[in-house]
């Protein structure tokens, strides 16, 4: 930093926050210590204690935040991608899968960064609440989607839907093939195909 310039502290959390999610992501909560999180994003420990008391209070932050961004980006994704579709097409249901499927292919894409938190960090029920939140929102998006199709139950199929996505989540992070993605959104359309058959009856 310059000499004189005033260190911005929304600037130096938000970089320690953002080290920590790519440390955290890539090997996991237990195999990154403060130390090496503070040395990384060119913060002294003081600082990093200061915004974060503990390492559990980080990851935490760095959990619901996470979420929050991966939320606002696929509403955002999801709208783009549909936008001149009909509020009653199955497509605004199917982009969520496309738009996941993309996702999952990236290169290092190592699983939902929720779930990989839940499981580094058992004994948290903190984090299991932020996890818990994470999969409603998931199925808000989906219900509220779904609501727009002529299906008798959206919240039912919503249920359904999510467990597509995290199992495809799943089998993409152990196997490391893309085409569980491919394979969950087949699925989902003949779930929807058969749940708007159905009503129409």
């Amino acid at each position: 930093m310059a000499k004189g310039v005033l260190p911005n502290p929304s600037a130096t959390r938000a970089r320690i926050l953002e080290t920590a999610t790519s440390l955290f992501y890539e090997r996991g909560v237990h195999a990154v210590g403060v130390n090496e999180i503070a040395a990384a994003a060119g913060a002294s420990k003081l600082s990093l204690y200061r915004y974060f008391p503990s390492k559990a209070e980080m990851v935490r932050a760095m959990l619901s935040e996470h979420s929050d961004r991966i939320h606002a980006w696929l509403d955002r994704k999801t709208a783009a991608a549909t936008a001149t579709a009909p509020a009653s097409s199955p497509e605004h249901v199917l982009a969520v899968f496309d738009v996941l499927t993309e996702w999952f292919a990236q290169p290092g894409y190592h699983g939902c960064a929720i779930v990989n938190g839940v499981t580094d960090t058992r004994a948290d029920p903190e984090v299991a609440a932020i996890a818990r939140t994470h999969l409603h929102r998931y199925r808000g998006l989906l219900e509220d989607r779904l609501s727009n199709l002529n299906v008798e139950d959206p919240a039912a199929l919503a249920r359904r839907l999510l467990l597509l996505i995290e199992g495809a989540s799943v089998v993409v992070t152990i196997e490391g093939n893309t085409d569980a993605g491919a394979d969950a959104r087949a699925a989902a359309a003949t779930l929807l195909a058969a749940a708007t058959a159905t009503a129409a009856e």
